[in-house]
């Protein structure tokens, strides 16, 4: 999953023409108790 991160996080970048200083995950999963439906929260500078 994470390649599929980067790789919208550069889609995300071209596409808007900015550059993301920083990106992180957030939510249930980066607190170590994600439930089998979680989404993955990411949150950018």
């Amino acid at each position: 999953m994470n390649e599929k991160i980067i790789e919208y996080l550069n889609a995300l970048e071209d596409e808007k023409d900015i550059k993301i200083l920083l990106a992180c995950e957030t939510g249930s999963r980066a607190w170590g108790f994600p439930s089998p439906d979680s989404d993955y929260d990411v949150r950018i500078i």
